[in-house]
């Protein structure tokens, strides 16, 4: 078990992105609360960290809906992400070009799944200013 703030719930997923650049390199990965083990991992690949931040989020949403964990909360440090997703749609300024095109088909795919899935998962905004850094940080700051 993590040691967790008081505020947080341990029976949820703590989501982050790092990117090397602007637009970079960029991954994304879920760290169980309960456990500290990595949920999932994806990347890299280039995009932004906002790109991967909305995508991790929408990971984590669509991996409980398929597990049936309807009541599982999700964090996130990223408030533009947590915007995006309750939106359902990804308003990234990242060009559209040859090499981007299969970041932009998995948006799609994200915002595809947003607007045809009702979730009920909270999604949280992680307090880092309170709290420290989110458990799923890649710690490259």
């Amino acid at each position: 078990m993590l040691p967790l703030p008081p505020e947080v719930t341990a029976d949820a997923w703590a989501v982050d992105a790092a990117c090397s650049g602007n637009p970079g390199p960029m991954e994304y990965q879920a760290i169980d609360l309960a456990t500290g083990a990595r949920v999932f991992h994806f990347g890299p690949m280039k995009g932004t960290n906002n790109i991967g931040e909305f995508l991790a989020i929408v990971h984590a949403l669509a991996l409980c809906w398929q597990q049936g964990l309807h009541r599982k909360t999700i964090y996130s440090d990223s408030y533009n992400a947590i915007l995006w997703v309750r939106k359902r749609q990804c308003k990234t300024k990242l060009e559209r070009t040859p090499q981007t095109e299969p970041l932009y088909q998995i948006i799609a795919r994200a915002e595809r799944w947003l607007q045809t899935h009702n979730y009920r998962n909270p999604i949280v905004k992680w307090e880092t200013g309170k709290w420290g850094e989110v458990p799923a940080d890649f710690g490259r700051k």
